[in-house]
C-alpha cells in the first residue's frame, strides 16, 4: 500500500527554512496529482531502478546515493545517503513529488518533508521476494503508470517461479552462506533472517548460516564457527567491501568450510540485495556461483 503524505499540523523549528528553500515550488507541487510530476526526487535504490524500468527516468530530478542503477543515475543530483537525508537538500531540489523507500530518514528529516506539501509516496519494502511485485505496483502507482508496473510485476514474478523451479531441481546438498556485511573490530556483521540477504540466499538455493539470528547481528567468533559456512557472501564496491583476504584473515572464519576451499563471492550491493525487477537474475547468477556443476550462469548485467 502507499502512504502519500500531505501537510501536517504542528510547527518545526526549521520550517522557516524550508519555506524559503521551497519558494513558489510548493504552489506548483500543490497543484497537480503525484501522476503528473515531472520532478521527482527517488529515495532508494530499488524504486529508483523500478523507475527507470517503467521509462519514466527522465522524471527524475535527484536521487540518493544508494540509486546506482542503471548507470543514467550517475548524472542525476544527489541528496545523500537514503537514512542520512537532509530535508533542505531535498526540497532545494523543488521536487512535486518525493518517491521514498520505507526506512527512509531519520525522523525529523522526513517530518519536515511532510510539512512541507510535497506529495510523497512511500513504498514498502518487505525483505520477502513474495514482496517484489507489490513493490513495483506501488511505484507505478506513485507516478501513474499502473498499467506499466502491473505488466512489469507480472513478468518479474513469472521469471521468479520459473527460477523456483529450477532450483528445486538442485542434486546434492545446499550451501550454507554466511553473508558478511562489514568486518568491525575483527568480528563479522552477518545477515540473519528477515533480511534482504537471507530471501537472496533462499532464491539461489543455498541455506543461510546464520538463520537463528534476526536481522543484522555482529557475531563472535563462536557463533561464526558454528555456523560452519560452506561460502563467504559479500557486497563488492563500497565503503564496506571486503576482500577475500580480509575475509579469510579473522580468525573466526579461518575455522570455516568457507577457508578451507576459499570460497567466496562478491556481488553488486543493489543488483544482490535490491529485491527488484532484476532479481531473479540476481538469483539465479548466485546460484550460478554456489552450485557451478549444475547452474549454467546467465546473461543478464549486475
Amino acid at each position: 500500500m502507499i502512504e502519500f503524505s500531505m501537510p501536517l499540523a504542528g510547527v518545526f523549528r526549521r520550517l522557516a527554512t524550508t519555506v524559503c528553500l521551497l519558494g513558489a515550488g510548493v504552489a506548483s507541487a500543490l497543484a497537480q496529482s503525484p501522476a503528473e510530476a515531472k520532478r521527482i526526487v527517488s529515495i532508494g535504490g530499488t524504486a529508483t531502478e523500478i523507475i527507470y524500468a517503467l521509462g519514466e527516468g527522465d522524471r527524475i530530478v535527484a536521487v540518493d546515493t544508494t540509486s546506482t542503477y542503471p548507470a543514467d543515475t550517475a548524472g542525476k543530483a544527489s541528496v545523500g545517503y537514503m537514512r542520512q537525508l537532509s530535508a533542505e537538500g531535498v526540497l532545494s531540489q523543488k521536487a512535486d513529488l518525493i518517491v521514498m523507500e520505507e526506512g527512509s530518514g531519520p525522523a525529523d528529516a522526513i517530518a519536515i518533508l511532510k510539512a512541507s506539501g510535497i506529495p510523497i509516496a512511500t513504498i514498502p519494502t518487505p525483505p520477502e521476494a513474495a514482496g517484489i511485485g507489490n513493490k513495483i505496483r506501488a511505484v507505478g502507482a506513485a507516478i501513474g503508470k499502473s498499467e506499466q508496473a502491473e505488466a512489469l510485476a507480472a513478468d518479474t514474478e513469472r521469471r521468479l517461479k520459473t527460477l523456483e523451479t529450477e532450483i528445486a531441481g538442485l542434486p546434492g546438498p545446499k550451501k550454507r552462506v554466511l553473508f558478511a556485511l562489514s568486518l568491525a573490530n575483527g568480528r563479522v556483521m552477518a545477515a540473519g533472517s528477515k533480511t534482504t540477504a537471507d530471501a537472496i540466499i533462499g532464491l539461489a538455493g543455498g541455506i543461510n548460516a546464520v538463520a537463528d539470528v534476526t536481522g543484522y547481528k555482529p557475531l563472535s567468533d563462536e557463533a561464526v564457527i558454528a555456523a560452519k559456512p560452506d561460502v563467504i557472501l559479500v557486497m563488492n564496491g563500497g565503503a564496506m567491501h571486503m576482500s577475500a583476504e580480509q575475509a579469510f584473515a579473522v580468525p573466526a572464519l579461518q575455522a570455516t568450510p568457507a577457508a578451507a576451499n576459499r570460497s567466496f563471492i562478491a556481488m553488486d550491493g543493489l543488483y544482490l540485495l535490491g529485491l527488484g525487477p532484476r532479481t531473479p537474475e540476481a538469483a539465479h547468477d548466485l546460484a550460478a556461483k554456489l552450485y557451478p556443476e549444475t547452474v549454467k550462469p546467465g546473461t543478464s548485467k549486475p
